[in-house]
């Protein structure tokens, strides 16, 4: 396990290294500087003043010297100023997480605790009334763009219904009680969370009924109930556990991506969250903080693809750390 763990970290080293220099090199091609934002926000500023600028912030060096110089100071702790809000990168971005993980975790573990029953249920029905509208549910949700349905969620419950807010977050006020504060938080948290777990719902939903009939097909399931165990015992004993390693690969990946895949809920409903604050660094060619926002996301995405492998492992005997190595 230790030799396997290793193993993986230098992976995942080895791939952020690569993305860094990458997502490095593509901002740096983009046109347009942040000196050149600040010129275009002081007009008295002359082209020598530009130009010293430049050789200050050293950004009429070469790319790759450039990236040289930004990795050894990231290497030293230091991963720069966010330039549209005059703060340290990871002080900028560490609330951003944390609400990133809130809204989407939230969102995660509703839309996992429906859909994984929901799907091993309609697959023990295949072709029922009950399987037919479950599955028009579930393609509705995944044809459905994200922007649209957080629109009508917020035409109906907040401009129509006015019973939740619109958008933005809950403002903790001195003196508030605890559940106070909760219910403020849930009240501002529940549209988007909402809008996220519907569009998973159907994905999950689908994956877990397509691997639950494929796994009710096989030969030890029929073997099962032959020996005359029940329907209960035969669902939730022999087939679940087998039709849960390939969703749990979905799962563990689709995680890791909601770091940085719900950039359009979050701008919807004014959530400061991780994938609005990369949308908004790049538009704003913040290349310190969109750097690292982004390597922090692909970090998120490899630490769900390593949870799914320990978690194959976890529930499938026939398969061991050797053979993921």
């Amino acid at each position: 396990m230790g030799r396997y763990l290793a193993s993986r970290a230098v992976q995942i080293v080895i791939v952020l290294v690569i993305m860094s220099f990458v997502v490095y090199l593509l901002i740096g091609l983009m046109p347009g500087d942040p000196i050149d934002m600040m010129i275009s926000g002081n007009p008295r500023m002359t082209s020598e003043d530009a130009q010293r600028l430049r050789a200050l912030y050293g950004v009429d060096r070469p790319l790759v010297e450039r990236y040289l110089a930004w990795a050894h100071q990231a290497l030293l702790g230091n991963f720069g100023y966010s330039r549209s809000l005059n703060r340290p990168v990871l002080a900028v971005l560490w609330p951003r997480l944390l609400n990133t993980l809130e809204l989407e975790g939230l969102a995660f573990l509703i839309a996992t605790a429906i859909a994984l029953p929901l799907g091993m249920w309609v697959a023990a029905r295949p072709r029922s009334k009950a399987d037919y509208v479950v599955n028009l549910f579930c393609f509705a949700g995944i044809s459905m763009p994200t922007f649209w349905l957080a629109l009508l969620l917020i035409s109906l419950f907040a401009v129509k219904l006015g019973w939740l807010p619109a958008g933005g977050m809950a403002d903790p006020r001195a003196g508030a009680s605890f559940l106070a504060a909760l219910g403020q938080n849930i009240r501002f948290a529940l549209l988007p969370v909402a809008t996220l777990a519907l569009v998973q719902l159907g994905v999950y939903t689908r994956f877990m009924r397509s691997a639950m009939i494929e796994t009710l097909r096989q030969d030890y399931i029929r073997t099962a109930r032959a020996k005359g165990a029940s329907e209960r015992m035969v669902l939730m004993g022999h087939a679940f556990r087998n039709a849960l390693a390939p969703v749990l690969t979905i799962l563990a990946l689709s995680f890791g991506a909601l770091f940085s895949g719900a950039m359009i809920t979050e701008t919807m409903f004014a959530w400061p969250g991780m994938g609005a604050t990369i949308y908004q660094a790049i538009q704003t060619n913040d290349f310190n903080l969109a750097l690292v926002g982004l390597l922090l996301a692909t970090f998120a995405t490899m630490a769900g693809n390593l949870l799914a492998d320990l978690a194959l492992v976890a529930v499938d005997p026939r398969v061991s750390i050797t053979e993921r190595a």
